[in-house]
Parts: C-alpha cells; structure tokens; sequence
C-alpha cells in the first residue's frame, strides 16, 4: 500500500509526504531521519491519511495536496481526520 500524509509539526506548521510504511515514516520524521523540513521541528504526529493502491497515485495527491493553502489543509484535516 502507498499513503499521502500530512503531519503536523512541533511549531505547527504542516508537512505533506508520501510512503509505503506509514509508522516506519512517521518514526523516521520523529528520529530526525525524515524529511530535512521536520528534522528541526520534532516532535510531528500524524494528522492526516489516505490510502492508495500505487506510488504514482499517492505522489500525485502529494503534489495536489502541497499546492493546498493551509486553510485548505486545515478543512481536509479537519473534514477527513483518518490518521493512520
């Protein structure tokens, strides 16, 4: 399985990512091995999931999800809380 992700950070701010092992990418970011964007804002949790069958589809959603303004982050968040 592939997932789309949005963790929210220490100071608040919201990283958007995809991966293969949700907990094993949620532990790197927590772990200062993930993204070089959370390293210095640890610790994340996992706000927000969506599942999907392939790579390429959850990097898409990660790119359309990215292009998001926070507010619209917020309400998805807010709206489709799935964590995990």
């Amino acid at each position: 399985m592939n997932y789309t992700y949005i963790v929210e950070c220490s100071d608040g701010s919201l990283y958007t990512g995809w991966t293969t092992d949700l907990e094993k990418r949620i532990n790197a970011h927590n772990t200062g091995m993930g993204a070089k964007y959370t390293k210095s804002r640890r610790p994340v949790r996992l706000a927000y999931s969506e599942e999907y069958g392939t790579r390429k589809e959850a990097m898409k959603r990660e790119c359309a999800i990215k292009r998001m303004t926070r507010q619209e982050k917020l309400e998805l968040i807010k709206k489709g809380n799935r964590p995990g």
